[in-house]
């Protein structure tokens, strides 16, 4: 009898749901994006919490507006790996057209700051062709230990670029959902 095999610890954890893509499946995606983060140790309020966060809400309301085709939802996936120190979020729409980035929205234009705020937060993003109609709009997020264990011993966050401050950011982007 041979002697068992040692299994390699699962390093790779993925959460994918689809939501109607209107703002409603926009903000359900974020709330559970939040929720599945914690359940991974990354928990509430925790900076790498917050970035991802955003960069989730960003994306799903990008989806929910202009990536709409009648009848269609939005998928979110999430694949946390912890070997990788990475989370990655993939965002998919059945809607053609592939995004890009506005130069610099003038101070009183109501939109086009999405995907400045993901490039803004976000290590790496991308938009991928997808199979079947439609496309993927990526972004990469690095999660590291955190620089004291005292705050949160064994709790990992995501680096944060200097001068923007996701938190500030999403709850504003709470506050116009309220409106």
């Amino acid at each position: 009898m041979s002697a068992p095999r040692a299994r390699e610890a699962v390093t790779v954890s993925v959460f994918a749901q689809r939501f109607s893509a209107t703002r409603r499946g926009a903000r359900l995606a974020r709330r559970l994006a939040t929720h599945q983060l914690d359940l991974w140790h990354l928990p509430y309020d925790s900076p790498a919490s917050d970035t991802i966060t955003l960069v989730v809400s960003e994306l799903a309301a990008n989806a929910a507006l202009h990536g709409c085709v009648p009848g269609r939802d939005f998928e979110l996936r999430l694949v946390y790996d912890r070997s990788a120190g990475l989370v990655r979020v993939e965002v998919s729409d059945t809607h053609p057209e592939l995004p890009a980035p506005t130069a610099r929205p003038a101070a009183d234009d109501e939109g086009g700051r999405g995907l400045l705020l993901v490039a803004a937060v976000a290590d790496r993003w991308g938009v991928e062709r997808r199979t079947g109609p439609g496309k993927t709009v990526w972004a990469e997020c690095t999660v590291v230990k955190p620089v004291t264990v005292a705050d949160r011993p064994g709790m990992p966050h995501c680096q944060v670029v200097e001068g923007v401050d996701p938190l500030a950011l999403l709850l504003a982007e709470r506050e116009d959902d309220r409106r």
